[in-house]
């Protein structure tokens, strides 16, 4: 292999050429390919593994920098609520730094510092960002998702990673999740020294999973650091609908009980009840080997057109699929690359799947990375089936049952009060013959635009066909005259321009825009 730490060899894989490209550009870049190192559905792996380099290869900011953003932030208090801050960094991000500090009254606590004009830089790359995901729209639309979709959510995620305060709120709100639950708990965030551009955190005395070597713990620390983290992305996603979407172990601390803390909830999750609900019927639909109830999951959570699930290849597929589920044993079963094949075969199709529930299988995936590195023999369905029972229990119990039944009978009585006034309006509009019928016929702009083609390619053709014969009787004339003059020279003239308006009129016909069907 090619030595990587050579810049000028240009035999070096495209992959690493292009995570060499992303770091000179700078932190946007570096982001961007830190969040397609996540989206396996849109590039390949071995691209996803490269780019996950860009994780930890970041360089460090001088202090007096860091310093000088903790004095604009805390202007004139800045001794006042520490008494001490490391110079050297405890971890150096494309973002943000994280220094060790103490707080004025004794607290040992980390500062997350924004990186001197990080989010000035980021707010002018997003622009051409978005303005280059505009670009392959309009020009690749069989790509299977949306270049401007992804710009957005990288847009979201970037945007929340840049202001501190929302990830200070995203650490508290999934701390009191867990308030109840000894296992888990979430850093705690000290909001008197917190900014947009400064998060103070708890420091948490333990130790770093990536730091671990399964063969130095007991069988027992390694069963509860894969039964508590499992539990927690879980409960997570299935019970609170918010969630941790990036659990790596440089993230979760392994505490003296053998309990875990998750740290770094900048990049974040939400899943509506209604996607809890279809995923688990998802999960559900393929292990029962129930076709028509894919489709409809399928239909529901990426309102898929109706007319892509009735083809007949797209029903084999699906239908290879549950047969390779089946053929398999509950405690073999992984839900993670069940839900990465089932997102690929949708992509394949060109249905585009909704950004959370791709972060979603970013934070099933990693976490049972998780439990395969520390405790290979954890039955991990086996272990989350009674969570999955739980939300199954919740939707269809009797209390559930009955709240579903009252909000309906409210609607209907509201319909059945509405009906009177919305009677009077019809009867009213009919008496003055105020009915206005408005059709839609699909896809009749193509036809105008076809029209409009034929009669602009119909126009240029006679344009160009009457210079090139006028041209040449003009020439032929001047030729047969005695006295060769101006008007051979028209003619040539003529042709010219017979000739620039037909090539103009080629290249704009063979580049322009493609229009999406």
């Amino acid at each position: 292999m090619e030595d990587d730490s050579n810049p000028d060899n240009l035999a070096l894989p495209l992959p690493v050429r292009i995570r060499r490209v992303l770091e000179e550009l700078g932190p946007t870049f570096i982001k961007l390919g830190q969040l397609l190192s996540t989206r396996p559905d849109l590039i390949p792996k071995e691209w996803t593994h490269e780019l996950k380099k860009l994780q930890d290869r970041c360089s460090q900011v001088e202090f007096e920098e860091i310093y000088k953003v903790l004095a604009l932030e805390f202007p004139g208090r800045l001794d006042l609520l520490f008494k001490s801050i490391e110079e050297t960094p405890l971890a150096a991000a494309s973002i943000a730094q994280v220094h060790r500090a103490v707080m004025q009254d004794d607290r040992e606590v980390v500062i997350k510092v924004l990186r001197p004009g990080a989010r000035q830089l980021v707010e002018e790359d997003m622009a051409l960002v978005e303005s280059l995901a505009q670009l392959m729209e309009q020009y690749f639309s069989d790509l299977g998702y949306s270049p401007t979709a992804v710009a957005k959510e990288f847009s979201r995620e970037l945007l929340k990673e840049i202001n501190l305060i929302t990830e200070g709120q995203s650490t508290e709100r999934l701390g009191r999740y867990f308030e109840d639950d000894s296992s888990i708990c979430f850093p705690r965030v000290y909001w008197s020294a917190t900014t947009r551009s400064v998060l103070t955190l708890e420091e948490i005395k333990g130790r770093l999973l990536s730091t671990l070597d399964p063969e130095e713990l007991t069988p027992a620390q390694r069963r509860a650091i894969v039964a508590n983290g499992t539990d927690a992305i879980f409960k997570q996603c299935l019970e609170f609908g918010f969630f941790h979407a990036d659990p790596h172990p440089g993230n979760i601390f392994l505490l003296d009980d053998n309990n875990l803390c998750f740290i770094d909830c900048g990049m974040t999750g939400q899943l509506d009840k209604k996607t809890t609900e279809q995923l688990i019927n998802l999960v559900s639909g393929i292990i029962k080997g129930d076709l028509d109830q894919l489709c409809r999951v399928v239909i529901g959570l990426t309102d898929a057109d109706p007319m892509v699930t009735e083809r007949r290849d797209f029903r084999t597929d699906l239908q290879h699929l549950i047969s390779h589920v089946q053929n398999t044993s509950l405690q073999q079963l992984d839900i993670t690359t069940l839900l990465s094949d089932f997102f690929a075969m949708l992509q394949r199709y060109h249905i585009q799947c909704p950004g959370d529930l791709l972060l979603l299988t970013k934070a099933l995936t990693t976490i049972e990375g998780v439990a395969e590195y520390f405790d290979p023999t954890f039955d991990f369905l086996s272990h989350v089936e009674p969570q999955i029972r739980k939300v199954v229990m919740n939707r269809y119990g009797f209390q559930a049952v009955k709240n579903r039944m009252y909000k309906s009978f409210t609607r209907y009585l509201e319909l059945l009060e509405e009906v009177p006034g919305e009677l009077q309006r019809f009867l009213n509009h009919a008496k003055h013959s105020r009915f206005t019928l408005n059709l839609e016929l699909k896809r009749i702009e193509h036809l105008s635009e076809k029209i409009d083609t034929a009669s602009r390619i119909m126009g240029i053709a006679m344009i160009s066909a009457a210079l090139i014969v006028g041209s040449s009787i003009l020439i032929l004339a001047d030729s047969i005259s005695k006295k060769p003059g101006i008007i051979g020279t028209i003619g040539i003239l003529g042709l010219l321009l017979a000739g620039i308006n037909t090539t103009i009129f080629i290249f704009s016909f063979l580049f322009q825009k493609k229009k999406k069907p």
